[in-house]
């Protein structure tokens, strides 16, 4: 078995090659115009560098060569990340349209499907297992495109998206410990690197950001949090299994399904951008760049804890946290005007209160 001491050498290891990287990178970038250019939709005032996934890319593989992870599924998520990574680094030079975009990540999840990580079941309160049978394969590969997807849409203010998918993997990787270590080495490692890595490219994407982490990193992080939600960690549980990180990923698969919804519901194709994201309402009421991106951090967290409090409880009380999560959820979508309710009254009533972030 493994030292766990090497997983500790590896963090710092994907850490500091993540910052050590990060300067070069920036150069790279600003030179070869790899950048992110201003326009109706963009938080940002000036031209910015968006090539920092390369750097948490870096980190991470540096951490894997001090772990030298061994497992039968290792190829076919390489391989799969090597096509997420090839795609995101032209679209951040030349913007590749969004079919081109899915084609690549299909193709990256039919790999990881070859290679033999799927969702065979979904554990249910009261209504036990439920066996996904020959629809296994589709709803594997729409979970990692749909999570890809995910948090690629989330990665719109700086550190945003970044922090999210930290919080998610560091309640995947306790979870992981408590459950049983030697069962998970595979779920640590990735879990490991990609926080350091993710640590480290933070540090200079945090506001205000000197770099993004532009496609190459969101599709990176996010076909990563998907291949590493369903290696197994919880078809161990007894009671539940997909359900959990449905759970530690409520915010970003929230966000994504009503933005599709709101964007069929305006007559619009589902992949037409637009600026009606959680992060968007919160900066239209006033909150600061800063405490936007904090109050959705809260929410990350709030749903992580949920989700591991979710793992050892009574199917009742289990139930329970799943309609607490909903009627969060539904609070959210009358947040941000999903069903055509106009959200001004939130923000006068905010306004009246004294409530404005004026910072």
């Amino acid at each position: 078995m493994t030292s766990p001491s090497i997983y500790v050498v590896a963090f710092f290891v994907s850490l500091l090659v993540s910052v050590g990287s990060m300067p070069f990178v920036i150069k790279f970038a600003k030179r070869y115009g790899f950048v992110d250019q201003i326009n109706h939709r963009k938080i940002h005032k000036k031209e910015m560098p968006r090539l920092g996934g390369v750097s948490i890319i870096l980190g991470a593989i540096a951490g894997l060569i001090v772990i030298r992870p061994e497992s039968d599924y290792l190829f076919g998520i390489g391989l799969g990340a090597l096509i997420i990574i090839i795609t995101g680094l032209i679209d951040d030079r030349y913007v590749l349209d969004a079919k081109a975009k899915f084609s690549a990540q299909i193709a990256a999840a039919l790999v990881v499907v070859g290679s033999g990580i799927t969702i065979p079941f979904i554990t249910l309160p009261l209504s036990g297992q439920f066996e996904f049978g020959i629809f296994t394969y589709l709803i594997t590969v729409l979970w990692i495109v749909g999570i890809t997807n995910s948090i690629n849409l989330i990665d719109g203010l700086d550190g945003l998206a970044g922090g999210v998918v930290t919080i998610a993997l560091s309640t995947i990787l306790m979870m992981a410990i408590i459950d049983s270590f030697s069962q998970h080495l595979m779920i640590i490692t990735l879990s490991v690197v990609l926080i350091g890595s993710t640590l480290g490219f933070l540090l200079f994407n945090f506001y205000p950001a000197k770099i993004f982490m532009g496609d190459t990193g969101s599709l990176f992080l996010g076909y990563s949090i998907a291949v590493i939600s369903i290696l197994g960690l919880f078809k161990s549980v007894t009671m539940f299994s997909l359900i959990v990180p449905v759970i530690i990923l409520a915010v970003p698969i929230s966000d994504t399904v009503f933005a599709m919804i709101r964007r069929v519901l305006n007559k619009k194709k589902i992949t037409s951008p637009d600026k009606e994201h959680i992060h968007h309402c919160l900066l239209a009421m006033g909150y600061s760049h800063r405490t936007t991106v904090m109050i959705v951090y809260g929410l990350s967290l709030f749903f992580s804890g949920l989700a591991m409090i979710f793992t050892n409880v009574t199917i009742w009380t289990a139930l329970i946290i799943i309609g607490l999560m909903l009627i969060t959820i539904q609070l959210y979508a009358e947040f941000i005007g999903l069903f055509g309710k106009s959200r001004r009254p939130v923000i006068d009533a905010v306004k009246r209160l004294g409530m404005m972030d004026k910072k």
